[in-house]
Order: C-alpha cells, then sequence, then structure tokens
C-alpha cells in the first residue's frame, strides 16, 4: 500500500476494538507491527493517537500509513451483497475470530444459517467454500434466526464440533444479545420462565406459551436487564438465554408486554402502533456476545458490531454504546 489513506468506520463496524478493525481490513498485518504503528503514532482516529483496544464509531476516520499489506475488500454488508457477493468472499467479510478450530461471524441480518422453505442461500451451504485441504467442510455448532444478525460460531474440525456443540449442550456458554422493545419493563432486570410449545402456522413454525406437562412442551429461561431507554416508549435490553429454545427470546419479550421492534412473528399490534420515524421495520435483535470454551483450551470471548439498521436506530435514539460496553471483550 502506497501513501496515507483515511479510512471511514462504517455503521456495522460500532464499538469494533481498533486491533479487530485493523484485522479485518488488513488480515496480513500483524500484531507486533500494528502495536509498533500505533506506539509511535501513525495510526490515529479522528487525529487523536489510540490504543489497540480503542472502540470505532461509525463516522469516525482511522488513518492508516503506508504498509506493505493489502486492504480486504469490507464494508456493511448490504442486501444487495447477499444475492450478488461470492460465498468465499461474503465469508469472509463476515469473520470476527478465526484459527484453525473454530470460525465465528457476524451473521448479517436476514440470511439464513440453514436451508429450509423458500430458503435459496444460507451460512451451511457457503461454508463449502471453506473446505480445508484435508476435504474437512466447517461444521454449525449453534443456530440463529434468519433476521438475527450478530455472533455465530462455525467449527472448522469434527473434534472441534464436539467439543463446541458439548459446551452448548451442557450450557457452558455465555450468549448475550441486544435488543429494542415496545415501551419499558417494570422491573430493571428479571427472569422470564416459561414453557414453550411449536405450533404450524401458515407463515411457517410458531411458539406460543405452553402449560407445564402440555404435550410437546419444553421449559424456557431467560435473563434481561435495561440498558437504556426512550421516555416510556422504547428499551434497549440485554438479553441472556439460559436456554436455547426456538425463537425464545422472542417469545418470551411478548410474554412480558414488550415485544421486539421489527419482529414479523411476535410483533402482533405492529400495523396499528404508531412506529417510530426513521426506525427500520427490521428485528432489532442482535447476538452481541458470546464466551465458550476453545476446544484448545481457555475461553474464546468475541463481540459483533450492531448491524446498520440497528446502528441507525441506536443514532436516532442517542443510546450511548459504552452503556452497553464490556470489560471482557476480546
Amino acid at each position: 500500500m502506497a501513501g496515507i489513506e483515511h479510512i471511514l468506520v462504517q455503521p456495522d463496524e460500532a464499538g469494533m476494538r481498533l486491533d479487530r478493525w485493523f484485522k479485518v481490513h488488513y488480515p496480513g498485518l500483524g500484531f507486533g507491527p500494528l502495536q509498533k504503528l500505533l506506539r509511535s503514532g501513525q495510526v490515529r482516529v479522528d487525529g487523536g493517537r489510540v490504543k489497540s483496544d480503542t472502540r470505532v464509531q461509525p463516522g469516525q476516520t482511522v488513518r492508516v500509513p503506508p504498509m506493505d499489506v493489502d486492504a480486504k475488500k469490507t464494508g456493511p454488508i448490504a442486501g444487495k451483497d447477499l444475492k450478488h457477493a461470492g460465498d468465499y468472499e461474503l465469508l469472509q467479510r463476515m469473520i470476527l475470530h478465526e484459527d484453525d478450530k473454530v470460525l465465528v461471524l457476524n451473521k448479517p441480518a436476514g440470511l439464513a444459517v440453514q436451508g429450509g422453505s423458500g430458503v435459496t442461500r444460507h451460512i451451511d451451504q457457503m461454508l463449502e467454500s471453506f473446505i480445508s485441504p484435508k476435504g474437512e467442510k466447517p461444521r454449525l455448532v449453534h443456530r440463529l434466526d434468519r433476521d438475527t444478525s450478530g455472533v455465530l460460531v462455525i467449527a472448522r474440525t469434527r473434534g472441534a464440533a464436539q467439543k463446541l456443540t458439548a459446551a452448548f449442550r451442557e450450557r457452558d456458554t455465555k450468549k448475550t444479545y441486544w435488543s429494542l422493545v415496545k415501551g419499558v419493563p417494570r422491573k430493571r432486570e428479571d427472569k422470564i420462565s416459561t414453557w414453550l410449545v411449536k405450533e404450524q402456522t401458515p407463515d411457517g413454525d410458531r411458539m406460543r406459551i405452553a402449560k407445564h406437562g402440555e404435550d410437546g412442551a419444553d421449559h424456557a429461561v431467560s435473563f434481561y436487564r435495561i440498558l437504556e431507554t426512550a421516555a416510556q416508549s422504547l428499551a434497549w435490553l440485554e438479553m441472556e438465554p439460559y436456554t436455547g429454545r426456538t425463537h425464545q427470546l422472542r417469545v418470551h419479550a411478548l410474554h412480558i408486554g414488550h415485544p421486539i421492534l421489527g419482529d414479523p412473528k411476535y410483533f402482533d399490534d405492529d400495523i396499528n402502533w404508531p412506529f417510530p420515524g426513521g426506525i427500520q421495520k427490521k428485528l432489532h435483535l442482535h447476538a452481541r456476545h458470546i464466551d465458550i470454551p476453545h476446544p484448545s483450551g481457555g475461553r474464546l470471548k468475541v463481540t459483533a458490531p450492531l448491524p446498520p439498521h440497528m446502528v441507525q436506530s441506536w443514532n436516532l435514539l442517542g443510546f450511548d454504546m459504552e452503556n452497553g460496553a464490556r470489560d471482557d471483550d476480546e
């Protein structure tokens, strides 16, 4: 790369650590060389000196000095990209963490994890482009709803898949979601415990609250806490599913009387409710952070930047991203 570049931070990079930002944009730049650039002040954000753990925000400008590595094409993953970009290219742009055992992706809203009725493209199919020289295709170890964005963990080997799947099964993981809901819950934080059963509807599978002992019902437990509110009309919730049932957080949000904005299945009064101007009618549910045992030992902690439609809503409402900052982020 010749000459100094000034690169604008994109909406889907909100809250990303600077060292991770460089890994996404310049995957060939090692940790050591980046530290030298930071210490010497050659890398700056909005003209100021920064450290590797500085978090960038949309609209900021990163000063990048001349380097002997090429930039990787990146930026917000838009709807047209989901349709036209190649599988390998699109997956590369989603990567938050990569090693020889694990891939962690920031799945965009609207992209299915697996195939199904009306699904023409999905993550599981796209992983064919990541087959290793030994012929191993990366494996899914958990799921996200099609309209939910955020952290998706992928195993690169059979052994890693067994260990990661066991971690999810034994609940040795901590998954944190961010959501924007209608109204403000009465309690600042609470536990939601119900039974859920799956029903077939003309619009596909839908979960409903069931009674204990009802045929096919599974126990579901979630936790939430309020991070910020917009008057009494909207609330930013941090949500943690203890169990992993289909649509669990979406149903639980509805159950407490505060459905997630833009939810096509569970926001029942969406038509009659005056949707706030400037907020897109897309599901405002994002898998923000995961803390999971790494197959090789230790724990893997990864945070995913918000998708563009949620960044737009957060900016419109004046929410402070620092209210949801985590000290244990990678």
